[in-house]
């Protein structure tokens, strides 16, 4: 019997595009969310959150090389999704700890010091950022965007990863 029965009976017996359409899907929805918080409810992102956003920009073309080459195309796909929020996981990762002041951010959106040389200091005060990384615009239960992104990334990790077990010992 094998050890993950769901993930091969998806793997094994769905076309190949099917769990990579799936994680497509979260990403759309992870970015859907991400803009519904900036034009909806007018929470300007500081770059880390565009940061976070570019692997689910990237995670929206899953589906297609399954579609076109088919299961041969799988495994590569599992692990580029694998990467892909594996990445933005880290990123929400280090935002949270930004925000939380474990570690200093960028220098461009956090609040770092201003230098001592007054052209150098008229300088970052022209050049700084409107939104700052290091500030928490929303939360919920107590954790923060970033940290939510965090959390449902590793999630998206662990399906991607799963997907690739089975994918690998399916023929």
């Amino acid at each position: 019997m094998p050890a993950m029965p769901f993930m091969t009976d998806l793997i094994a017996k769905r076309h190949p595009a099917t769990l990579p359409t799936l994680l497509a899907l979260a990403a759309a929805a992870m970015l859907s969310g991400a803009l519904f918080f900036e034009h909806g409810m007018g929470l300007a992102p500081c770059k880390l959150c565009h940061w976070q956003r570019l692997p689910y920009y990237l995670a929206l073309a899953l589906f297609i090389p399954p579609l076109i080459f088919g299961r041969k195309a799988l495994v590569p796909t599992l692990a580029a999704a694998m990467l892909l929020f594996a990445t933005t996981a880290s990123i929400g990762g280090f935002h949270t700890g930004v925000e939380q002041g474990w570690w200093q951010g960028p220098s461009t959106c956090s609040g770092g010091g201003i230098s001592d040389d007054p052209a150098l200091a008229l300088e970052q005060i022209m050049n700084a950022q409107l939104v700052r990384c290091d500030e928490i615009a929303w939360s919920f239960l107590g954790l923060s965007m970033a940290a939510w992104n965090m959390i449902i990334a590793l999630g998206l990790t662990a399906v991607a990863g799963l997907g690739l077990i089975a994918a690998r010992s399916t023929p």
